[in-house]
């Protein structure tokens, strides 16, 4: 709910501007009066309807030009057959346009977000704001139609006003405000309701296109009546991006807020509670709900105040990547729930579709889908996430380059690491042979020992000779002999070398092997290496490393402990983990501690610590595993001779010497006791939810890539079907209604395949060829309306509000229905009605009549604009929209729940009101039209 306060600006705002026109009325009433008896006049003379056909900008007239009256009803039905038709072919290319603009406002950009830590890491977010790209390229592609029709109209008819083109304009909006939304207010699901999310970009174009018509009034019968000057349409043409400046800072929070938010302290003497002016914080919205604050104040009441630290700062980019990160990595988590049989490929298939049904979709996305929906062409998600499927299906068929050319045999070491104990006697190696193309060759291949820091014939036996694998065999063994000593010293390794690879047959006999194309080939690890671990110590236990890094994925970390230098006896070594920035307790591992019993001439034991996995996209957390003191148990003859505790007695040299041996070999704790844990985010995970936002861009899904793909999508027909599968990728077969709107629209589809697809240019291409291929139809269209009209004695007024507003707005109606469905919010179906509405005046009518008054101008003369057709729609429009308006905001109480939806009893009563308007419009618009009643 709004506060009061909000409620109480807006209509003042709003009554200002009513109180304005009245102020400025009253003052021009005497031109007024005068004027009055002038339009009188005129009137009498222009309310019938024209039966002679005048020449169009590109149709001529159609001749003879008084036919007769079977003539007359086969000429308007053409007419009317045509002018439906290229209302089919304004909205197939009017695709094709909101495509280029969805392609050119989804350009992205990299940003580096720092974090308080120092820490950096790297997203993309859109450069355009989507308050702006729908005020200006969304309302563009929305309203080429109507905004092209008017200044083709002046342009083309000697830069005379005339009545098609803001009668659309004017018509066009009323559709929009009662019928649009009285589709969208009764579509929701019964129990559902739709709000507006951005309320105050709502309110800024709600204003702006109430006072778009109430200063088309102004400048028709008030400023000067009749008459356009040049300084009225320029104002007009500059109110647009006066409008989308507006709206910028509203959604940016630069407008007003610091103005009216006050500050509560207490009074020091009276202990009341008092408002003082003060700066707005920036996290609150107009509905009053909390998001953000980078400063916060304590307020006590002997009026002190305590300041709080204040929290870090993010830009609007950042809290966008974010939340988009948040929605898809919600959207992995519910669908690992629902299906955990499902390998990663198809959840993210599934998820991929999800995050592009649910996320929040622009107007040219809804347009779009609409207008495919209706000519047969499909549902956009569902044909890109099936090719999608095909494509990575294709690609798990095709072998890869490197599985197609390593048709050989593959000889090495596995494992290459081996370790053994002093007084082991010998160490076993194993040597494989992977098979590959012909299994019928048999391999030799020779090996050697070399010295590492064990020397031959002191540490080992020096070792060297042939391995045979015959056809079939995979592995073969070797023995390398260990030499003992009772010399402590440290662990020494050795090497043992594979080499001089040859193919031959079992009688021995060897043949040549090509070097392109080889039967068998000795591939890493060539060399293995072997360590040999002293007995003679109680050893030396630490980790491997000081640091381990861990995927949150990992589930349960294996931590090994090495017992180096010896292993003689048993020892305890106990362990226990503890806290860093990461928790235990479960919350992101699971607290673990105990001992390891490391057996006499055992060197390696493992610890298990679990890890929770909460799949955030970002986590570096850290933890610590630490080593105790290791307790050597009472076993062996060093360890009786160090747990001797009678001190009085002495040692003999010969038991001093043995105990100082003893003293050296007993267990202690290496370099490493204390490992540090980092949990960092799964890789998988992350890359999995940043290719997902990458997908999740509708520019992909919406563009073409080629004239082959747009051709290929033009002949082809597909189910328009509106309903979603669990899965999101069964395709259902096209109904009869599909082929049959297929059929009605190939020719324009076909026609505009031509058009540049989306790829070129970044989608200028495609944006410059449609709208200039729109304004040609549109230019038709006129003609078509025009001469309809007069075939059947209807006025221009009237057939632009009934019927040309009605075509160029049904693909809107669609869109809007298909958003209000879909769409969270009501952003999308209604939020941009009021934009288009504010846009059509100020670009249609302002680019019109300027160029229009700066031409007559130049001849000396003004342009003149009837007042009487124009200026009485504008006014009725103008007073049903506050009705619309008000009502919309009344149904944001609780107890209905939005503007859109809400009980069966309110959806009916609000639907019968709008559309009741709209009629109410439709009838008044043509009585005045035809002086049944007076107009202005």
């Amino acid at each position: 709910m709004l506060p009061s306060s909000w409620g109480w600006w807006l209509s003042s705002y709003a009554l200002a501007k009513v109180l304005v026109a009245s102020t400025v009325l009253a003052e021009n009433s005497s031109q007024v009066g005068a004027y009055e008896n002038e339009v009188e006049a005129h009137n009498k003379t222009h309310c019938k309807g024209s039966s002679g056909c005048q020449p169009g900008v590109i149709l001529p007239v159609w001749q003879p030009d008084n036919p007769s009256l079977g003539d007359k009803a086969a000429r308007a039905i053409v007419y009317f057959v045509a002018m439906m038709y290229m209302f089919l072919g304004v909205s197939i290319i009017a695709d094709r346009f909101m495509a280029s603009i969805e392609v050119i406002t989804s350009k992205e950009k990299e940003i580096t977000i720092t974090k308080s830590n120092g820490e950096t890491s790297i997203g993309t977010v859109r450069i355009w704001n989507e308050t702006v790209s729908n005020l200006t390229l969304m309302a563009l592609g929305s309203s080429a139609p109507e905004i092209l029709l008017s200044v083709i109209e002046v342009c083309g008819h000697n830069f005379e006003a005339g009545e098609l083109g803001p009668g659309t304009i004017v018509g066009s909006a009323a559709f929009n405000m009662f019928v649009v939304i009285a589709v969208c207010v009764y579509v929701i699901p019964a129990g559902e309701s739709r709000k507006i999310k951005h309320l105050r970009v709502f309110f800024v174009t709600a204003s702006w296109s109430i006072f778009a018509y109430i200063w088309l009034y102004l400048i028709l019968a008030v400023f000067s009546p009749g008459v356009v000057k040049v300084w009225e349409a320029l104002l007009t043409l500059v109110f647009f991006p006066v409008c989308v400046v507006f709206a910028w800072m509203a959604d940016k929070r630069l407008l007003f807020y610091k103005y009216v938010y006050k500050r509560y302290r207490a009074d020091p003497r009276s202990g009341i509670i008092i408002g003082t002016e003060g700066e707005f914080p920036k996290g609150i919205e107009m509905d009053g709900s909390f998001v953000a604050n980078d400063h916060r104040e304590s307020v006590f009441v002997d009026g002190s105040v305590a300041s709080v630290a204040p929290l870090p700062v993010t830009t609007q980019e950042e809290k966008e990547l974010d939340e988009s990160r948040k929605e898809v990595i919600q959207i992995l988590k519910d669908l690992k729930q629902k299906h955990p049989d499902k390998e990663l490929e198809q959840l993210v298939e599934m998820a991929n579709y999800y995050a592009l049904l649910h996320q929040q979709k622009s107007r040219a996305f809804y347009r779009i889908q609409a207008t495919r929906l209706m000519t047969g062409a499909g549902n956009i998600l569902k044909k890109h996430i099936s090719e999608y499927s095909k494509k990575s299906a294709n690609l798990l068929e095709v072998p890869s380059e490197a599985e197609v050319e390593e048709n050989y045999s593959k000889i090495f070491f596995e494992p290459c690491m081996y370790h053994c104990l002093e007084n082991c006697g010998s160490v076993t190696l194993t040597v494989a042979c992977e098979q590959g193309g012909d299994t019928y060759n048999t391999f030799y291949v020779d090996y050697k020992t070399e010295d590492g820091s064990a020397k031959a014939g002191s540490d080992y036996e020096y070792s060297e000779g042939t391995l045979i694998f015959k056809p079939g065999e995979t592995q073969k063994e070797l023995k390398i002999g260990i030499i003992d000593d009772d010399i402590f010293e440290e662990d020494e390794h050795f090497f043992v070398r594979l080499l001089n690879l040859r193919v031959g047959d079992a009688e021995g006999m060897f043949e040549s092997d090509s070097a392109d194309h080889p039967k068998g080939r000795l591939v890493a690890p060539l060399v293995a290496t072997v360590t040999i671990l002293d007995d003679d110590h109680a050893g030396i236990f630490t980790f491997q490393d000081k640091l381990l890094r861990v995927s949150e994925c990992q589930g349960t970390l294996e931590v090994k402990v090495i017992r180096s230098s010896g292993a003689r006896g048993t020892v305890m070594v106990p362990y226990q983990t503890v806290e860093g920035t990461a928790k235990g307790g479960g919350i992101d591992y699971e607290d673990s501690n105990g001992e390891l019993e490391f057996k006499d001439d055992e060197t390696v034991k493992s610890l298990c610590v679990k890890i929770v996995d909460v799949e955030e996209y970002e986590k570096k957390d850290s933890f610590y595993i630490e080593l105790g003191q290791p307790r050597w148990l009472k076993r062996g003859i060093s360890a009786l001779l160090l747990n001797q505790v009678d001190a009085d007695k002495k040692l003999s040299a010969e038991e001093e010497e043995a105990r100082r041996i003893a003293e050296m070999g007993k267990p202690i704790l290496g370099e490493n006791s204390r490992l540090e844990v980092i949990i960092e985010e799964s890789y998988d995970f992350k890359n999995t939810v940043d290719k997902l936002i990458k997908k999740t861009n509708l520019a992909l899904v919406i563009g073409t890539h080629s004239w082959r793909e747009q051709f290929l999508d033009a002949i082809t027909v597909s189910a328009g079907d509106e309903e979603d599968e669990e899965d999101g990728r069964e395709e259902r077969l096209p109904s009869c209604f599909d082929y049959v709107m297929h059929f009605l629209t190939v020719f324009w589809k076909v026609l505009f395949a031509c058009v540049p697809p989306t790829e070129y240019w970044n989608g200028w291409a495609c944006f410059c060829v449609s709208i200039m291929v729109i304004g040609l139809l549109t230019a038709l269209i006129g003609d078509l309306a025009s001469h309809f009209g007069c075939t059947i004695g209807l006025k221009d007024s009237v057939n632009a509000v009934v019927f040309v507003a009605l075509g160029t707005s049904i693909p809107d109606t669609f869109a809007s229905k298909v958003a209000a469905l879909q769409d969270q919010c009501a952003d999308a179906s209604i939020g941009n009605v009021t934009g288009s509405n504010a846009v059509n005046v100020f670009l249609g009518l302002g680019v019109a009549w300027s160029v229009a008054a700066i031409y007559w101008a130049f001849q000396g003369k003004d342009f003149e604009v009837e007042v009487g057709t124009l200026a009485f729609p504008v006014t009725l429009f103008t007073i049903f929209a506050f009705v619309c308006i008000s009502v919309l905001m009344y149904r944001r109480r609780p107890h209905i729940g939005g503007e859109l939806g809400g009980p069966r009893t309110a959806k009916i009563l609000t639907t019968s009101l709008f559309m009741g308007l709209w009629f109410i419009y439709i009838l008044f618009a043509g009585l005045e039209a035809y002086c049944h009643i007076n107009s202005f």
